[in-house]
C-alpha cells in the first residue's frame, strides 16, 4: 500500500504531492497493527552455493543486524526471527526458504557485493565497514545492503533511524530448528496455534513491550557462554531474594510505555501528541526505579544505564499539555505559556466565541426574532439563520447567503469582517501548533540514543524481575551450569503441563544423562502414561537453563548443549509430496547428520509410520548409530513402543532402560506417571482406545486379535545373538497378519446382526456356516486344499 501526502500548501497552481512511503508487512510502524511484545522483522537473504547472507531490521526499534552462515543454519535463523517479510533476489528460488515468511523479490543488483557495500558506506557516512565487523563477509554485506536499498525506495524516513549495524555469528547460540521450536511449543501451542499453552505463556510475566520482546529473543536464542548465563542468573537471584524490591520494580514497570517504539516514531515524525506525553511519563518513572535498584544492590552495569534523560522530560513537560488530544487537528496540544504567539491566537479565538454569543443576543433584541441563531459550517462560514415564519422581520442590512427548506441564512458586513479575522486566526493557530510540535519532535530526536539505552536497561530489568517472579510463584530453582557433558535433574517438572493441571499435582521425575555411562535412555511404557511429557520436560529444563532462567526442578546440574534436536509426532508435508513416514525419516536424517557429542536428542516413536518389522529395524539401527558412531555419542532420550529395543542395554554399554510405572486394579490401568528403571512389556493401547470412546465391539475384537498375536509370538523361537557382541534378529520378510489368526467362518459368525434375523433366516445362515466350516476342515494351514492320497 502506497501512502501519498501533499508536500506544498494549497494556493495558485498545482499542489505538489508524492508517495512518502510504501507499507509492506516488514515496514509497518502503526502501533495498532503490531504486537507490542514481538518484533516486526524485515529480513533479506543472499545465497551463494552452500553459504548465505542474512540481515534483518525492525524499523520500529532500530535493531539492524547481519550475518553470514551455512544454508543449514539459515532456516533455523529464519525460524528464530519469524520475519514478517523476506527480501530475496529475483534469481533465487524462494522454495528453499520453506514457509519462513512472505517473500518479496527485489532487483538482483541490490545484492551484488560492491553495490551493497556502497549503499552501506553512504548510509553510515563512513569510509570502511571494518568498524561494523562485516567487511570480510561479502554475503552479510550483500544482505544488509539489500535492506538499505529497499528502505531507501519504500520507507526513506526509517533510514535515518538506523545508525547501528551489528554483525553476529550463529555459532554463538544454541541452534533450535523449526521442528524443535514446534515440538517443544516454545511460542505457540501446537494444537490451536495460540500463545496460550506455550512455554512463553508460562514464563512471560513482563510488564513492558520491550521486556516482552527481549524475553522472546532470549527464548529463541539460548546462550552457549557460561559467563553470560551466570551473569543473568545472578540478576534473577537478586530479585528472587528481595521480594519487596521485586514487587516495587514490577509495579513501576507497569507504568512504563514502549520507549523503543515511542522514541523511534518521534524521530521519524510519525508520533501523535499522546505518544510524547507517554514518553514523558515513562522517563519520569526512571529515577524511582533507579532508587529501588540502588537500595536492592542491583548490578552496576544495569543501574548505570538508567539515565533519566531529564532534558527530554523537561522539553516535553514545557511544550506538551498534560493530557493532549490524540491528533493535532483537535488543537490544545501545545501547553499554554510555551509560545506567546500561540497564546495570543488562543485568546483571540476565545474572545471570538464570546463575540458570537454577544452578537446573537444583540440581533435577537434588535429584530425581535426569538428563534434567530448565529452558526458556522465549513462550506458557508458564519451565518445568521432565520426561520421562514419570521422573514418579514429581517432587517435590510441582512444579506442572503443560503436558502434552506424551513429557513434562510444571512450575513452582515460586521459578521463577514469577524469571519475573516477569526478564520485567519484559527488557520494560523493550527499551522503554528503543528510547526511547534514538529520542532519538539526534532529536538527530542537528539536524545534518541540515550532513551534507547534506557529502554534496553528497562527491558533487561523487566525480564530479570519477570523470571524471578515466575521462579518464586512456581518453585523454580537455580540450576548449576557446567561445561561438562552431564545433565542431572532431581524432581524435574514440565513447566507448562504442571500449570494446566490445576489442583492436581504434577508427578516430578529425575533424569541422568552423561556421555560416559548414561548416554542413551530407552524409555518404554503405555500410551498416555507421560513418556512424551517427560521427554519434553527434560529439553525445556535444559533450554530454560540456557537462557538464564531458573528451572522447574528440586535441583539441576546442566552441562551446556550446543543444540536440541527433536523428532516428535506425526506430520506430513503435502506441498513437498512427503508422506508422514517420509517426513519422519527426513527429520531423523537431519538429526543423525548434524548432531554432535554436545547436543541433546529427543526421539519419540521412530519408525511407527511403516510396517512393524521395518519400524523396529529402523529404530534399532538409529539407536545403535547414535550410540556407536564416533562423531555422535550424543545424549539421547528415545521413547518407543518397540519393547524389543530394551535388549540394546544388554550389549551397548551406555544404554539405560527406563519405563513409566503403571498399576492394574480391577482390570483397569492406573497411570502412576513415575519413571522407574527397567523396560516395559505392554503398551495398553487397547485400554487407551477404550478411553477414547471406540465402540465396544471394536475394543472387544481388538482384544481377541491381540490375544491371538501374543499367543503366536510366544511360540516363536527366540532371536539368536550374532558375533562381536551384537544381537541380530533373523532376516525375514514376514509381516504380522492382523486378521489372519481366526478362520473366516468365525469372522462371519461374529459379524452377524442376530437381532435383525428372522428364525428362518437364522436357520438358513446356520446351515450355510456349517457347510463352510466343513469345507475349511479340509484345507491345509497354508490355505491350499489337501489332496487325498
Amino acid at each position: 500500500m502506497a501512502i501519498c501526502e501533499q508536500l506544498t500548501p494549497p494556493g495558485k497552481g498545482l499542489v505538489e504531492r508524492d508517495v512518502v512511503r510504501v507499507v509492506t508487512p516488514g515496514t509497518v510502524i502503526e502501533p495498532s497493527l503490531l504486537d507490542g511484545k514481538a518484533n516486526n522483522y524485515l529480513a533479506s537473504v543472499v545465497v551463494e552455493r552452500d553459504l548465505a547472507g542474512l540481515a534483518y531490521v525492525d524499523i520500529t526499534t532500530s535493531e539492524f543486524a547481519t550475518t553470514q552462515l551455512s544454508m543449514d543454519q539459515l532456516l533455523s535463523e529464519l525460524a528464530r526471527l519469524q520475519p514478517s517479510e523476506v527480501l530475496l533476489p529475483r534469481n533465487v528460488d524462494p522454495a528453499g526458504l520453506g514457509e519462513a515468511a512472505p517473500v518479496t523479490p527485489v532487483d538482483d543488483s541490490w545484492a551484488e557485493v560492491e553495490a551493497a557495500r556502497q549503499a552501506l558506506l553512504e548510509h553510515f557516512d563512513v569510509a570502511t565497514l571494518e568498524g561494523y565487523g562485516c567487511a570480510h563477509l561479502p554475503l552479510a554485506v550483500g544482505a544488509a545492503g539489500m535492506i538499505v536499498h529497499y528502505l531507501r525506495q519504500n520507507q526513506r524516513g526509517a533510514l535515518k533511524l538506523l545508525n547501528r549495524l551489528t554483525t553476529y555469528s550463529a555459532d554463538d547460540q544454541m541452534v533450535l530448528d523449526v521442528q524443535t521450536r514446534r515440538n517443544l511449543e516454545l511460542f505457540r501451542n501446537s494444537r490451536s496455534g495460540s500463545i496460550e499453552g506455550s512455554l512463553l505463556s508460562v514464563i512471560d510475566l513482563t510488564q513492558t513491550p520491550m521486556g516482552g520482546r527481549l524475553l522472546r529473543r532470549w527464548l529463541g536464542h539460548p546462550l552457549l557462554s557460561l559467563e553470560a548465563l551466570k551473569q543473568r542468573q545472578d540478576a534473577v537471584e537478586r530479585f528472587c531474594d528481595d521480594s519487596i524490591a521485586r514487587a516495587r520494580v514490577i509495579a513501576l514497570l507497569h507504568r512504563m510505555g514502549d520507549l523503543e517504539r515511542l522514541v523511534n516514531r518521534i524521530g521519524a515524525l510519525q508520533a501523535n501528541p499522546r505518544e510524547l506525553a507517554a514518553l514523558r511519563r515513562s522517563l519520569e518513572t526512571v529515577p524511582e526505579i533507579k532508587e529501588v535498584l540502588g537500595d536492592a544492590g542491583a548490578p552496576d552495569w544495569l543501574v548505570g544505564q538508567l539515565q533519566p534523560c531529564q532534558e527530554a522530560v523537561a522539553l516535553v513537560s514545557q511544550a506538551i499539555a498534560d493530557d493532549p488530544p490524540a491528533n493535532l487537528e483537535a488543537g490544545g496540544v501545545i501547553r499554554q505559556g510555551f509560545s506567546p504567539e500561540l497564546d495570543q491566537l488562543r485568546i483571540a479565538s476565545k474572545e471570538g466565541r464570546q463575540y458570537l454569543a454577544s452578537l446573537e443576543r444583540r440581533e435577537k433584541e434588535r429584530t425581535g426574532i426569538k428563534s434567530l441563531k448565529v452558526g458556522y459550517n465549513k462550506v458557508f462560514g458564519y451565518y445568521i439563520e432565520v426561520s421562514k415564519a419570521n422573514l418579514d422581520q429581517v432587517p435590510s442590512d441582512y444579506i442572503r447567503k443560503q436558502t434552506l427548506v424551513g429557513a434562510e441564512r444571512f450575513f452582515t458586513v460586521e459578521l463577514k469582517d469577524f469571519e475573516s479575522r477569526i478564520l485567519n486566526a484559527r488557520d494560523r493557530m493550527a499551522e503554528l501548533e503543528s510547526s511547534i510540535f514538529r520542532q519538539v519532535c526534532h529536538q527530542l530526536g537528539q536524545w534518541r540514543e540515550p532513551v534507547l539505552a534506557v529502554a534496553d536497561a528497562l527491558a533487561h530489568l523487566d525480564v530479570f524481575s519477570s523470571l524471578a517472579e515466575v521462579a518464586v510463584r512456581h518453585n523454580y530453582r537455580r540450576p548449576e551450569l557446567i561445561d561438562g557433558d552431564t545433565i542431572l535433574i532431581r524432581g524435574g517438572r514440565h513447566p507448562v503441563v504442571e500449570q494446566s493441571l490445576g489442583e492436581e499435582s504434577f508427578v516430578p521425575n529425575d533424569t541422568y544423562l552423561s556421555n560416559r555411562d548414561s548416554q542413551l535412555i530407552i524409555l518404554t511404557g503405555p500410551n498416555m502414561s507421560g513418556k512424551s511429557t517427560y521427554l519434553r520436560q527434560v529439553a525445556l529444563i535444559v533450554l530454560l537453563a540456557q537462557i538464564g532462567s531458573f528451572v522447574p526442578a528440586d535441583s539441576a546440574t546442566i552441562g551446556l548443549v550446543d543444540r536440541i534436536f527433536t523428532r516428535i509426532g506425526a506430520q506430513e508435508d503435502l506441498a513437498a509430496g512427503q508422506s508422514t513416514f517420509m517426513v519422519e525419516m527426513v527429520e531423523t536424517a537431519n538429526i543423525l547428520n548434524n548432531a554432535t557429542p554436545r547436543s541433546l536428542i529427543i526421539l519419540d516413536e521412530i519408525g511407527r509410520g511403516t510396517s512393524t518389522y521395518d519400524g523396529i529395524s529402523i529404530a534399532h539401527a538409529v539407536a545403535e548409530y547414535v550410540h556407536n558412531h564416533p562423531r555422535l555419542g550424543t545424549k539421547t532420550l528415545f521413547a518407543t513402543h518397540y519393547h524389543e529395543l530394551v535388549e540394546l542395554a544388554s550389549y551397548l554399554p551406555r544404554v539405560v532402560n527406563l519405563n513409566v510405572a503403571v498399576a492394574e486394579e480391577g482390570g483397569k490401568v492406573v497411570f502412576l506417571r513415575k519413571i522407574i528403571p527397567g523396560g516395559a512389556d505392554r503398551s495398553y493401547g487397547i485400554h487407551v482406545a477404550q478411553l477414547a470412546g471406540l465402540p465396544r465391539t471394536v475394543v472387544y475384537r481388538a482384544q481377541e486379535i491381540l490375544a491371538g498375536l501374543e499367543g503366536n509370538q510366544r511360540h516363536k523361537p527366540p532371536a539368536q545373538s550374532g558375533t562381536r557382541g551384537r544381537q541380530r534378529a533373523e532376516a525375514t520378510s514376514q509381516q504380522l497378519l492382523l486378521f489372519g489368526q481366526t478362520p473366516p467362518v468365525v469372522d462371519e459368525l461374529l459379524g452377524l446382526d442376530l437381532d435383525s434375523l428372522t428364525p428362518l433366516e437364522a436357520l438358513n445362515k446356520l446351515y450355510e456356516l456349517q457347510q463352510k466350516a466343513r469345507r475349511e476342515q479340509g484345507n491345509g494351514d497354508d490355505g491350499s486344499v489337501r489332496r487325498k492320497a
